[in-house]
């Protein structure tokens, strides 16, 4: 397959970091192409403005739906953005990897899909292209995710909730919405106060996990 890993973690010495290098060697051992999205290496522009277009419909007010369909159409958005929609045009699977912040994914990441799912690339309000009509559908997608709070924090009943509830408004309203098919996430609790062991063992499991994609 052809795997885009789009990644957010600051941190190149930590166990996100290492995440990801098991998952890239794994994935290249065992025959896919890989790319990858390495957001804050990349300086990534998280924010979602008049910017991004090279060419308005409308220069005195900014719309952003009849301009994404626009510049969609007419390939006029700017470099940073028209590059990550090329890798998401040539990958089958594609895998985000973050650290949960406030039950959710970091600010990068958010904005990156603000930005390169855009109106008239990854759905279409005009003609209702969502969910089983999205404009990515036949490509798969799948999170692996880490946090800081025990398990039991983020089960039912814990005093955050069902973590699987809370990444719903990911999982359902922007992957499903777009017409991706959703694999099960790998999620990593506590993994601030892991044991050396545990950690091993998570990478280890990691490796098994992506070999059977």
């Amino acid at each position: 397959m052809n795997i885009l890993y789009i990644y957010a973690h600051q941190e190149p010495a930590s166990f996100n970091a290492a995440l990801k290098t098991t998952a890239l060697e794994t994935l290249e051992n065992a025959g896919h192409e890989i790319k990858v999205s390495d957001l804050y290496s990349m300086k990534f522009k998280p924010v979602l403005d008049a910017s991004d277009f090279l060419q308005r419909k409308n220069k005195d007010i900014l719309h952003l739906f009849p301009e994404q369909i626009n510049a969609s159409k007419t390939g006029t958005f700017v470099p940073d953005i028209m590059e990550e929609m090329e890798k998401v045009k040539w990958a089958d699977l594609l895998i985000f990897q973050f650290p949960i912040y406030f039950t959710g994914m970091p600010a990068i990441m958010k904005g990156w899909l603000d930005r390169i799912f855009a109106a008239g690339f990854a759905f279409d309000p005009i003609t209702q292209g969502v969910y089983d009509k999205g404009l990515l559908k036949g490509k798969k997608v799948m999170m692996t995710i880490t946090t800081g709070a025990d398990e039991s924090l983020y089960s039912k009943g814990g005093a955050h909730g069902d973590i699987n509830d809370l990444l719903k408004y990911i999982t359902h309203c922007i992957f499903e919405y777009t017409g991706l098919e959703v694999l099960p996430s790998y999620i990593m609790f506590a993994a601030n106060s892991q044991s050396k062991e545990t950690g091993k063992q998570r990478l280890e499991k990691y490796a098994e996990l992506l070999k059977g994609l």
